[in-house]
């Protein structure tokens, strides 16, 4: 099942990482790449990425949508999903807006579901939280006033 996708001018960009290949290094793709290999290296980046079931990735990783049936030991971040498949394993923080985790998944690390966050999401969440804050000494002494 080889990943293609189609460019604006009609290009079919895949790139595929075969089942008996190792590569190392830094890797950028301007398209889809499948990994059914391994790849080791300082950073890997695709527009879409496929992990075969025997792909092995030992980086941190950039792309806008990635599919994992192999193993992923680094960082994921995301722009539009990751779906991780039952046979995927990860150890690694995931960044993405949506994260789609099937059952027999392995993953160990934290996990940020979110669109574009310009702050943390806790300072978000906490924030969210403070807005309509009831803080009970306020709410008794309201009613002391009111008799």
């Amino acid at each position: 099942m080889a990943m293609t996708i189609a460019k604006a001018g009609g290009d079919i960009a895949s790139n595929v990482i075969g089942e008996n290949s190792f590569f190392t290094g830094s890797f950028i793709v301007n398209g889809s790449l499948r990994i059914d290999g391994c790849f080791e290296g300082k950073h890997l980046q695709a527009e879409q990425l496929y992990v075969g079931h025997g792909g092995k990735i030992k980086t941190n990783i950039s792309a806008a949508s990635i599919i994992v049936e192999g193993l992923i030991i680094g960082n994921i971040n995301a722009s539009n999903r990751v779906l991780l498949m039952p046979t995927a394993k990860v150890y690694g923080d995931i960044k993405t807006p949506e994260l789609i985790i099937q059952n027999g998944v392995i993953l160990e690390g934290r996990c940020t579901i979110a669109n574009d966050l310009r702050t943390s999401a806790r300072e978000l969440i906490e924030a969210e939280y403070e807005k309509s804050r009831i803080v009970p000494e306020d709410f008794f002494a309201g009613k002391k006033k009111n008799p």
